[in-house]
């Protein structure tokens, strides 16, 4: 719930309730609002994946922000373990059926390459939005490097959530924008009334 006003705080990115009088996606900011900012309300802190806003206060605690960052160090590390077992399986499978030196290595170099592209791309994402056009391009190289990807991960979560300076910035820009906006709107009330 939002303390503002009392309706129902949704996650960004998530669609609208059917109820909601708005009619628009979560994280849709309305007409003459910046990114989480709601209508009539202050900003907002954008949820970051598995760390919800824990990050914005540290939040203490057994759900709190270090003990998410510990588990998420954890889980992407084993996934990216994981993985490199699957792959292990895959090439063991291509040695099997013996199809050549020269496919063999032309495997092994995409995957390493993929992984190295991976791995840059989402780190950059951490720091910065990217451009959805990109993003949709590179979805497949993404896919085949997803390894790159989880070790990211797991390195960003060893200084702070990833995303978290990013969003940080953007929460701190959106506040500075809706406190200058305030002071605009609401100016000095007692030069209005002697011009009255």
């Amino acid at each position: 719930m939002s303390d503002e006003n009392g309706t129902p705080d949704t996650s960004a990115g998530s669609p609208a309730s059917p109820g909601s009088p708005t009619g628009r996606a979560a994280g849709t900011p309305a007409a003459g609002t910046g990114p989480g900012i709601g209508p009539g309300a202050g900003p907002r802190p954008e949820p970051l994946r598995f760390f919800g806003t824990t990050w914005v206060d540290h939040d203490p605690g057994l759900r709190g922000y270090a003990v998410r960052r510990v588990a998420a160090a954890a889980g992407s590390l084993v996934a990216a373990a994981v993985s490199c077992l699957v792959l292990r399986l895959a090439y063991q499978g291509i040695a099997i059926a013996d199809l050549g030196g020269f496919v063999t290595l032309l495997v092994v170099v995409m995957f390493a390459v993929c992984s190295a592209l991976a791995f840059r791309h989402t780190w950059e994402g951490f720091a910065e939005r990217p451009d959805p056009d990109r993003q949709a391009s590179l979805r497949g190289l993404l896919a085949i490097g997803f390894v790159g990807s989880l070790l990211a991960y797991f390195f960003r979560t060893l200084t702070e959530a990833p995303g978290e300076s990013l969003h940080r910035k953007e929460l701190e820009e959106a506040r500075r924008r809706h406190t200058q906006r305030a002071t605009r709107r609401t100016g000095n009330p007692s030069k209005k009334r002697r011009n009255n």
